[in-house]
C-alpha cells in the first residue's frame, strides 16, 4: 500500500511536497465546508485538512485512511505537536477500513479503567503513551546489544522446556506428552544453562531471555518477563560490576539521554537494612533509620526489654497534622509487619507529647533529643521487636512519607549497587538460599559452613535505580567441594542432588573457570526510564493481578481428549 513518509518525518522543509500518508483517524472536527483529520500514525500525529469533504460525511475515529496531499504551513502552529507547524492539504481521502466505537479513548490520557484497557488491550496499544513505553523497551534492549556485541558478548539462546530445579519460586510445570508422568519446567532464569556455557568456554555469554515464575503478583512483577541475561568468566567483582556499570550507563544515555555518573557506590547489605529498611532503597531522600537501643539500655517499659532492636524514624515538619486517626494507622500498619504496636510521639514547643510519655525517664526523653537533633513539629515513630520485623516497617514508611511530603523530585535518578547480602536465610525448616545455591560465599567466610551458616556473607551484588532492584547476581560457585557442601546445607540428600543437579555437578569436574553474571530486568528497567510506577504499562501484553490475561481469557480449561493424551486427570 503506499505511503510516502511517517507523519513526523514531514517538517516545514517539506511545505509543497506531494505525500501520501496512511494511519488512524485520531480526531474529526466537520465544520461543513471543511473537515479537520488528525491522523495518527506510529510516529504521531498531523493535520489534515479536508476542502471538499461531502463524500466524507461518515469518516469518524479509528477509521484507518490513506491521505494524498500537498505539505503547508499552518496559519496557526500548535506547539504541542511536532508537525505543529504543517498540515496536509488534502486531494484525495481513501477509506481503507471502518472501526467502531472503541470501548475507550484512544489517547495519552483515557477515561478506561485497567480491567477494560486490558480486555481491549490492542486498542490500548494505540495511544502514544503506551507505544512511547515499548519504543523505550526496544531502544534498552538495542543499546544492550550493541554495547555488549563491543565487548565481545555472544548472544546463545538457552531451552525454554527444561528440567524442574529448586529456584525460589514455584516453577510452571509443562506435561511430556512422550514420557507420561514426567514434567519439563519453564526456566525461572538460565542460570545453569549459562554456568554451563562458562565451562563450555564461550567467556561471554547475553540473552533476552524470556522467564518465568508462579508467584503472587504485585504492579512490578509478571508471571512471564524478561530479562537482560548476562555470564562471564575470569573477572573478579570489581572488574565485571565495572562492566556492567558501562552498560547501564550506555542505556540511560541513548535512551533517555541521561548522564549516569560512575563509579556507581557500593552499600552494604546490613547498612542498607539499618539506614533505609530496604534493601533495595530509594536513595534520592535524606530520610534515616536511627538506632536507639542505647538511650533505652535501662528502660522501665517492658515492651523495649529484652528485644533485637528499637529503632526510629523522624518526619519533620507533620507533627501538628498527625491525627489520632493517622496515629492508629501507623499502628495498624506494623500489625501487618506483626509487631505489637508502634510509639508515636510528637515534638511541641521544645518538649515531647504523647500518651507514651509516662514510660520515659528525663534521661531517655533527653536521649532522644540528643541523638535525634528533634526540632519543633517533628514526628517521632519508634519501633521494637525482631529487627527484620522493625527494619522493613520503618522503610514502609519512610518511603510512604517521601511520596507524601513530595520529597522526591521528578526526573531524578539514583543508581547504586547493594553488596555483600547474607548467603543463607534461616527459615521454620533449615536454611534456604538468600539468592540462589550457586552463589559463591565469601572466601574468608568458608570457615563458617559447618558452624554458623548464618554468619556467611557472599559475593552478591543488586543494582537498585529509585528504589527498585532493577537487577541482580553474583560470582558463581566453581569449585565441586564448596558447591556440594551448599548444598548438604540446604538440607538436599545425595538423592536430591543427583536428580536435581547431577549434570550440572557432573559438568564442575571438567575445568569450571571462575565466573560471574547478572541479569537486568527488562521489564522494570523499561517502566524506570518510561515514568511509569506499573509494569503492565511496559509489557504488550500482560496478566492482572490474578495471573489472568483478560483480553485472551488465559488460563482457561482444555478439551477433555488433551488431557487424556497427556494422562492427566483434574483433581477437583
Amino acid at each position: 500500500m503506499e505511503r510516502t513518509c511517517f507523519n513526523t518525518e514531514l517538517s516545514e522543509l517539506d511545505v509543497n511536497k506531494e505525500v501520501t500518508l496512511i494511519g488512524w483517524v485520531s480526531k474529526r472536527r466537520d465544520l461543513g465546508s471543511i473537515m479537520f483529520l488528525d491522523l495518527r500514525d506510529r510516529s504521531g500525529i498531523i493535520q489534515i485538512t479536508i476542502q471538499d469533504s461531502s463524500n466524507l460525511s461518515t469518516i469518524r475515529n479509528e477509521y484507518v485512511v490513506q491521505v494524498k496531499g500537498k505539505v503547508a504551513l499552518k496559519s496557526n502552529p500548535n506547539p504541542n505537536l511536532k508537525t505543529g507547524k504543517i498540515e496536509v492539504i488534502a486531494s484525495e481521502v481513501k477509506v481503507i477500513n471502518e472501526a467502531k466505537t472503541t470501548p475507550l479513548i484512544i489517547a495519552d490520557e483515557t477515561d478506561a479503567l485497567e480491567d477494560t484497557r486490558l480486555v481491549y488491550r490492542y486498542l490500548d496499544l494505540r495511544r502514544p503513551k503506551m507505544q512511547h513505553y515499548q519504543d523505550i523497551r526496544h531502544q534498552i534492549k538495542m543499546a544492550a546489544h550493541n554495547y555488549l556485541d563491543k565487548y565481545h558478548f555472544i548472544e546463545v539462546e538457552t531451552p525454554i522446556l527444561t528440567l524442574s530445579t529448586p529456584e525460589g519460586a514455584r516453577d510452571y510445570l509443562v506435561p511430556s506428552r512422550v514420557h507420561p508422568g514426567n514434567f519439563y519446567a519453564l526456566p525461572q532464569s538460565p542460570q545453569i544453562f549459562k554456568q554451563l556455557l562458562m565451562i563450555g568456554g564461550f567467556e561471554r555469554y547475553y540473552q533476552i531471555a524470556r522467564c518465568f515464575r508462579d508467584e503472587d503478583l504485585r504492579a512490578d512483577r509478571q508471571p512471564d518477563f524478561t530479562q537482560i541475561d548476562i555470564e562471564t568468566s575470569f573477572l573478579d567483582q570489581d572488574q565485571f560490576l565495572t562492566l556492567m556499570e558501562g552498560l547501564i550507563k550506555d542505556i540511560f544515555k541513548k535512551t533517555i539521554n541521561y548522564d549516569v555518573k560512575l563509579p556507581l557506590r557500593r552499600l552494604p547489605y546490613q547498612e542498607a537494612m539499618d539506614k533505609y529498611g530496604s534493601d533495595k532503597p530509594d536513595t534520592r531522600f535524606d530520610l534515616f533509620i536511627n538506632d536507639v537501643k542505647e538511650v533505652f539500655a535501662n528502660t522501665s517499659f517492658n515492651g523495649y526489654k529484652e528485644v533485637e532492636a528499637i529503632r526510629a524514624l523522624v518526619i519533620p515538619g507533620v507533627a501538628s497534622e498527625t491525627s489520632r486517626k493517622v496515629i492508629d494507622e501507623l499502628t495498624l500498619e506494623a500489625k501487618k509487619f506483626s509487631l505489637p504496636g508502634v510509639t508515636v510521639l510528637k515534638v511541641e514547643n521544645g518538649t515531647l507529647v504523647g500518651s507514651f510519655l509516662k514510660f520515659l525517664s528525663e534521661e531517655e526523653i533527653k536521649g532522644l533529643f540528643n541523638d535525634l537533633s528533634l526540632k519543633d513539629n517533628d514526628l517521632l515513630i519508634i519501633a521494637a521487636g525482631n529487627k527484620t520485623r522493625v527494619l522493613p516497617y520503618l522503610g514502609a514508611l519512610r518511603s510512604q512519607y517521601a511520596r507524601k511530603l513530595n520529597l522526591i523530585k521528578e526526573g531524578t535518578y539514583d543508581l547504586l549497587w547493594v553488596v555483600d547480602f547474607p548467603l543463607f536465610e534461616k527459615t521454620d525448616t533449615g536454611w534456604t538460599s538468600s539468592h540462589h545455591p550457586f552463589t559463591r560465599p565469601k572466601d574468608e567466610h568458608l570457615k563458617y559452613l559447618d558452624t554458623d551458616p548464618g554468619q556467611i556473607l557472599s559475593y552478591a551484588y543488586d543494582i537498585v535505580i529509585n528504589g527498585y532492584e532493577a537487577g541482580g547476581g553474583s560470582l558463581r560457585i566453581y569449585d565441586q567441594k564448596v558447591q556440594h557442601k551448599i548444598f548438604e546445607v540446604l538440607g538436599l540428600s545425595e538423592e536430591d542432588i543427583k536428580r536435581k543437579f547431577g549434570f550440572f555437578i557432573d559438568a564442575f569436574q571438567y575445568g569450571t573457570p571462575p565466573h560471574a553474571g547478572m541479569a537486568f530486568g527488562l521489564d522494570r528497567l523499561t517502566m524506570i526510564l518510561g515514568g511509569t510506577d506499573n509494569i503492565r504499562d511496559v509489557i504488550a501484553f500482560p496478566k492482572n493481578l490474578s495471573a489472568v490475561c483478560p483480553m485472551s481469557g488465559a488460563p482457561n480449561v482444555v478439551d477433555e481428549a488433551q488431557l487424556d493424551e497427556l494422562g492427566i486427570q483434574i483433581k477437583k
